[in-house]
C-alpha cells in the first residue's frame, strides 16, 4: 500500500469512492426521515439532538474513508472488499437510526458503527506495514481508532443514565484522535481530491432538498385546494437547493487546505454545512404537512424547520469557505442573507425573505467573483505545504 502523490496530476475520485457514497444516499435520507417525524410529533430538542449524533456518526465514517482514500487509494482487491465492508456497515446503520430516534437504542448504530471503523483499522494497519516514512502516523491512527471502538463496545453495557455522557466522551475522542496522529507526521494528501469528494457529498446532501421539492410537486396534484401554496414551496425549495449550490461552490475550496493545523476548522466544520443540508430537506416536508393541513403545527414553527437549516448551511459556507476568497461586499451581503432567512417565519408573506436574501446573495457572487478566480481549478501552483508531505513516488 504505497501513499499516492500528493503532487498526482489530474487526480479525482475513482469510482470505486462514488460507489462508497450511494449507500450514504440511503443513510442521510434515512436520518432526515426520522428528524421530519420527530419536529412533526412535536419532539422538537431530542430530534435535534438525535439527528445531529446519527449524522455525526455518518459523516465521520464518511470522512475517515475520504481521507484515507486520498493517501492510500491504492484500489487493489483488499482495498475494495475493506471498502465494501465499511458499506455494509453504513447500511446496517441505516436500520439502526429508527430505534435511535424512537427508543433511544444505540445498539444497532454502535455495532454498525464498529464495523465501519474496524474496516478502516485493516486498512491503516496495512499502510503502517507498507511505507517507513508514515508508519508512526499510520499506527497511532490504528491503535487510536480501535481503542475508541472498544469504548463504544462498552458503552452498550452501561446504565441508561450515564450513556448520553458517555456517546459526548467518545464523540470528542474520535475527534482527537487525528489530531493526535497528524502531529507525529503528516500522511499525503491532495487538496484537490478532498474539495472534490466535499463537493460530491454536498451534492448528495443537496439532492435530498430537491427529492423533497419534488413530494411538494407530487402533493400539489392531487391536493387542488392547497395547490398554491405547494407550488410556492416547491418554487423556494428549488430556488434554495440552487443558491446553496452556488455558495458552495463559488470560492475555490483547495485552498482552504494549507496543512493540518489550518485544515482542521475547514474538515471538522463541514459537520454543520453536512447536517445542515440533510436538515434542510426535513423541513420542507414540515411544512408541506403544514400546507396540507396533515399536521397541527403553526406555521411559523414549521417555517423555522428549514429556515434555521437553511441559515446554518450559509453562514458556515461564508465563515469556512468564501470569507478568505471574498471582497468587503460579499463578506457584507453573505452573513446578512443568512440571518435573514430567519426573520421569514416572522412575516406575513410566506417564503418572501428567504428568496429575496438568497436570491440578492447569489446576485452579488456573480457580481464579485472570488480574488483568486483565475486559478480555482489550476491547482498545479498549489504551494507545496498545501499539497502535503508525502514522499516521492
Amino acid at each position: 500500500m504505497v501513499p499516492r502523490d500528493p503532487n498526482e496530476a489530474g487526480r479525482t475520485a475513482s469510482t470505486l469512492e462514488l460507489f462508497f457514497d450511494l449507500v450514504f444516499v440511503v443513510a442521510v435520507g434515512t436520518a432526515a426521515a426520522q428528524l421530519y417525524h420527530a419536529l412533526v410529533e412535536g419532539h422538537v430538542l431530542d430530534g435535534i439532538l438525535s439527528y445531529c449524533f446519527v449524522f455525526f456518526g455518518l459523516w465521520w465514517a464518511w470522512m475517515n474513508f475520504t481521507w484515507f482514500a486520498t493517501s492510500f487509494d491504492t484500489d487493489d482487491w483488499l482495498y475494495r472488499v475493506l471498502t465494501i465492508l465499511q458499506m455494509g456497515g453504513v447500511l446496517v446503520f441505516a436500520s439502526g437510526i429508527g430505534p435511535a430516534f424512537d427508543e433511544h437504542d444505540y445498539s444497532v448504530l454502535i455495532v454498525a458503527y464498529v464495523v465501519m471503523r474496524v474496516a478502516l483499522v485493516a486498512q491503516w494497519l496495512r499502510a503502517s506495514q507498507s511505507w517507513a516514512s508514515t508508519r508512526r502516523t499510520t499506527l497511532i491512527y490504528a491503535v487510536g481508532i480501535s481503542l475508541v471502538q472498544i469504548l463504544w463496545l462498552v458503552c452498550l453495557l452501561l446504565p441508561a443514565g450515564m450513556v448520553t455522557v458517555a456517546l459526548v466522551v467518545l464523540l470528542a475522542a474520535e475527534l482527537a484522535v487525528p489530531i493526535i496522529a497528524e502531529r507525529t507526521g503528516t500522511t499525503p494528501w491532495h487538496p484537490n481530491h478532498i474539495a472534490e469528494r466535499y463537493g460530491l457529498f454536498t451534492l448528495i446532501l443537496l439532492g435530498e432538498s430537491l427529492l423533497a421539492s419534488a413530494n411538494a410537486i407530487i402533493d400539489a396534484v392531487h391536493d387542488t385546494e392547497s395547490l398554491g401554496p405547494l407550488i410556492g414551496i416547491a418554487v423556494l425549495t428549488l430556488t434554495a437547493t440552487a443558491a446553496m449550490w452556488w455558495m458552495y461552490f463559488w470560492p475555490p475550496h483547495h485552498h482552504a487546505i494549507k496543512d493540518v493545523a489550518g485544515s482542521l476548522s475547514y474538515v471538522y466544520g463541514h459537520f454543520f454545512i453536512f447536517a445542515a443540508a440533510g436538515a434542510f430537506s426535513a423541513g420542507i416536508e414540515v411544512e408541506i404537512d403544514v400546507l396540507t393541513a396533515h399536521t397541527t403545527l403553526q406555521q411559523s414553527y414549521a417555517a423555522f424547520a428549514y429556515t434555521l437549516p437553511l441559515a446554518v448551511f450559509v453562514l458556515a459556507v461564508w465563515v469556512l469557505a468564501i470569507k478568505p476568497h471574498a471582497d468587503r461586499v460579499v463578506n457584507t451581503v453573505l452573513p446578512v442573507a443568512g440571518l435573514l432567512t430567519l426573520v421569514d417565519p416572522l412575516i406575513p408573506i410566506p417564503f418572501a425573505i428567504t428568496a429575496a436574501a438568497l436570491g440578492g446573495a447569489v446576485a452579488v457572487l456573480v457580481w464579485r467573483p472570488p480574488a483568486d478566480r483565475s486559478d480555482r481549478c489550476n491547482w498545479s501552483d498549489t504551494p507545496s505545504a498545501a499539497r502535503g508531505e508525502g514522499p516521492e513516488q
